[in-house]
């Protein structure tokens, strides 16, 4: 059964994604999806998008805002763009987004169940009982904007839906995924992101299960006998991931050691795997050093991704911290890796190969310097 994983503080920030950002993030997204389905397969790409942590990263990493609620709708939007053109090939499709966008899923869904033979219609009423758990199931005070649905062409799924308190300029991020899934109202979710806000009503947690069987028989007594039989719900237990208000990157927002050691795999491991393997001219220092983040992001394991912030030094963020997202190295970023990619689709994996060693020796480099 799929069980909560972590919650997190979540700053409501309005504003738009830039397109000459957003096309950017379209194709870097699509490229950091398409090696780690060569590499570990679309079940594993479904685990991380239901992984906060990892899925706070994986935007940091595209230049986003790094600690913002942004994230989740330009991550889904990024990828639905992006994967669209290879959502055959790969067997992956992004359904849904925020607004408008969110109430087309079904028909998506659809569509999708149309083209794979699976049962369309099923998937429709799952992504309907999904967002009615989290807005009526949970009722935490976070009003619903945003609902993705990622499913493969095997019929596996991951939700990313997200609710906000305009009041409190807060925002909560829920995740879902359909591995391990035994009942949509019994503790389902594969994490819930987002600051506590006192009582939460969560029948969703196992623990609430007599709660939800007496309700119903609760029903036929009247609402005077069901209001005196409601107690106090026990809050969920999970790791909290506090992301703070402030834009700027800050020493104690950052695991330094890890920081550190990726520097130094990417001055030690450049120049043997970039200019000697890769045969790439011109990949300076900046460029091999944010390769080295996309690879951790590649490869990492989610025990990895506790420290968000750090991610944003790969490749800049859109306001501006911790430093301007810089168009060169971002689009020499795109071209290692996309090139990378398709010479693995070739059975060449040399060049993916090298990515990888990158993040290797940034492990093995954080190890030795204790």
């Amino acid at each position: 059964m799929a069980r909560p994983t972590g919650s997190a503080d979540l700053p409501l920030h309005g504003g738009r994604v830039p397109h000459w950002l957003g096309v950017r993030m379209s194709q870097l997204g699509r490229v950091i999806v398409e090696a780690i389905v060569l590499h570990y397969g679309r079940e594993e790409l479904l685990r991380r998008l239901a992984h906060p942590f990892w899925f706070q990263s994986f935007g940091a990493v595209m230049g986003m805002d790094w600690h913002s609620s942004g994230i989740t709708t330009s991550v889904l939007g990024a990828l639905k763009r992006g994967l669209a053109p290879v959502s055959h090939e790969l067997g992956i499709t992004v359904c849904g987004g925020r607004g408008r966008h969110s109430r087309r899923t079904p028909d998506e869904l659809r569509a999708v169940g149309e083209r794979t033979g699976h049962d369309g219609d099923r998937l429709a009423d799952t992504s309907r009982l999904v967002a009615k758990v989290d807005s009526a199931a949970v009722q935490d005070g976070f009003e619903l904007y945003l609902h993705g649905f990622v499913v493969t062409d095997d019929g596996a799924w991951t939700v990313v839906q997200q609710g906000m308190n305009p009041d409190r300029r807060q925002a909560r991020r829920y995740h879902w995924l359909s591995e391990g899934l035994a009942s949509f109202v019994d503790e389902p979710h594969a994490a819930i992101d987002g600051p506590p806000q006192g009582v939460i009503a969560n029948l969703t947690d196992t623990r609430a299960r007599p709660s939800r069987a007496a309700q119903l028989k609760l029903l036929g007594s009247g609402p005077d006998r069901i209001l005196d039989a409601l107690g106090e719900p026990a809050q969920p237990r999970l790791p909290h991931l506090d992301l703070p208000a402030h834009h700027d990157v800050r020493a104690t927002d950052v695991r330094g050691a890890r920081l550190r050691a990726t520097l130094a795999a990417a001055a030690d491991r450049g120049p043997t795997d970039f200019t000697e393997l890769l045969l790439t001219p011109g990949v300076g220092a900046r460029t091999v050093f944010a390769l080295a983040m996309a690879a951790e992001v590649i490869h990492g394991a989610p025990f990895r991704f506790s420290d968000p912030a750090r991610f944003s030094y790969a490749l800049g963020g859109k306001d501006g911290h911790p430093f301007p997202v810089p168009l060169p190295v971002y689009d020499e970023t795109i071209r290692v890796l996309r090139r990378a990619v398709d010479q693995a689709r070739l059975s060449n994996t040399d060049r993916l190969a090298a990515v990888r060693r990158l993040d290797a020796q940034a492990r093995l480099v954080e190890l030795t310097a204790g």
